[in-house]
């Protein structure tokens, strides 16, 4: 049903030696929803999730599957699982249907049922067309589309897709967007990526993680009203000095542009409606009043250089 908890991730640690690579991880995933799992190189992605899929022991923390522990029942925890790495597993001298066919021996799909597996994957990837060709042959997003057809043959709930779309040119990378889309509807999915775009576009949830720890973990709509944090440019044709205009409720600074305009620094507190009252009131003769966003960038870049990972977590 929706809003069940597919995968439950809890005190997660992994240490390399005197490397500390992730740090107290906490996550979960939710039926029906496609979760972006963000942070820059090196910032713990690869290893949270190979962790996840069990190819990789955590230091210590658990990590439960579709309600199966995945250290104590590994076997039912990852036949729910499809797992795409950053390197996709192909074996290239294969063919794209041989390929799959051994996929779906080893996830102990039954012969009988293969051939109708093979089909429903190759046809949900865009594969019909070429699954006669060798994989070695096929361009790097047709290899992409193979990894990604090898990870949801056995239609698992949950699909993890490590950095998906790198590497390949802009008409690619929009396929497997739009296929990523609509693995969505089908499957509960993890995109783990550093490339901003790609969250905007298919996610419902964001998890930015940095420097091993969770920077932040906030729905997308709450990922949107971030970007229209930044302040606004307004233009008064009386205005007063910028001090008044200071001691406003909610304006932090008021910078000068010209001798009309100026850029507000806002609090969460600002409130334009009761600004457009005052300013009325004041015979400021207000004429613009315009909400400054800022960019995706700008929010990742202010969570991933803060020295407090933990302090852009959302409840």
């Amino acid at each position: 049903m929706t809003g069940e908890t597919l995968i439950q991730v809890e005190h997660l640690y992994r240490d390399y030696g005197n490397l500390h690579a992730l740090q107290d991880i906490n996550l979960t995933l939710n039926r029906g929803e496609v979760l972006g799992f963000l942070g820059p190189n090196g910032a713990g992605k690869s290893t949270t999730m190979q962790i996840i899929s069990g190819n990789l022991a955590p230091t210590s923390g658990h990590v439960s599957i579709n309600g199966h522990d995945l250290i104590d029942q590994p076997l039912q925890a990852k036949a729910a699982l499809g797992y795409l790495p950053e390197q996709p597993p192909l074996y290239k001298e294969l063919t794209v249907y041989e390929y799959l066919a051994y996929c779906a021996q080893l996830n102990r799909i039954p012969r009988h049922k293969a051939v109708a597996a093979i089909d429903r994957a190759c046809q949900r990837c865009g594969l019909v067309d070429v699954r006669k060709r060798l994989i070695g042959n096929l361009s790097k997003g047709y290899q992409q589309r193979v990894g990604i057809a090898q990870a949801i043959i056995h239609t698992p709930d949950i699909v993890i897709l490590d950095e998906p779309t790198v590497g390949l040119d802009p008409i690619q990378i929009i396929e497997i967007r739009a296929l990523i889309r609509e693995l969505g509807t089908d499957h509960s999915v993890i995109l783990s990526t550093h490339i901003l775009p790609e969250v905007q576009s298919t996610c419902d949830r964001v998890v930015i993680i940095n420097q091993g720890q969770i920077a932040l973990e906030d729905s997308l709509a709450g990922l949107d009203a971030r970007l229209h944090q930044g302040g606004y440019q307004v233009a008064l044709a009386n205005p007063p000095g910028t001090s008044d205009l200071e001691t406003f409720t909610g304006i932090s600074k008021a910078e000068p542009i010209d001798d009309t305009r100026f850029m507000l620094q806002c609090e969460d507190d600002f409130n334009p409606a009761a600004f457009t009252e005052t300013a009325v009131q004041r015979g400021w003769q207000l004429t613009e009043l315009v909400p400054l966003n800022r960019s995706l960038e700008q929010v990742f870049i202010d969570i991933t250089c803060n020295d407090s990972p933990q302090a852009g977590t959302a409840a």
